[in-house]
């Protein structure tokens, strides 16, 4: 019969004794720091009120009773998950721990005029297919169409005050 020899490694940091707390290991995501005071800014609060707007016209949207407001939700969903995802840029500071070759102010202006553009067409055409329309989710459908308006000028404000950091920034 052949003995089994057991060994037990343990790191000397990670011992813990009676009445201490285990000494904890460095964090790999030192890096993350929460940008708060950018939503302290104009194009901050913009962007927290696009995400309100954007929420509101979802839900009073849905369910898509007529064909545009498939396209309206489209847009408004769409835009929401885009200005989220910049949202999460700016609150976890992304732009400035990232070292890519990336344009961020042209690329989210790009972005924002887009959605300023197809928030334009969107309400547009929601407003233009519940007008002629007389039954159930009339008044939702109707006040969806008027946060899209409401939406639009706040991704155009959006889009000028990203115009304006770009201008100034000459690249």
């Amino acid at each position: 019969m052949m003995t089994e020899t057991v060994v037990t490694v343990e790191q000397p940091a990670q011992r813990q004794h009676a009445g201490q707390q285990q000494a904890k290991p460095d964090a790999s995501l030192t890096w993350l720091q929460f940008n708060v005071n950018y939503f302290k800014t104009i194009p901050g609060i913009l962007k927290l009120v696009q995400l309100i707007l954007g929420i509101l016209c979802m839900s009073l949207a849905s369910p898509a009773f007529l064909s545009g407001t498939h396209w309206f939700l489209f847009v408004a969903v769409s835009s929401f998950i885009a200005t989220l995802l910049w949202t999460f840029v700016y609150l976890l500071g992304i732009r400035e721990v990232l070292n890519l070759p990336i344009n961020w102010i042209l690329t989210e202006l790009f972005n924002t005029g887009l959605a300023t553009v197809f928030y334009f067409i969107a309400f547009i055409v929601q407003l233009s297919v519940w007008s002629g329309y007389s039954g159930y989710a009339k008044g939702a459908n109707v006040a969806a169409g008027v946060f899209g308006i409401f939406n639009t000028f706040a991704y155009a404000a959006g889009t000028y005050f990203l115009y304006l950091e770009h201008k100034s920034t000459g690249v």
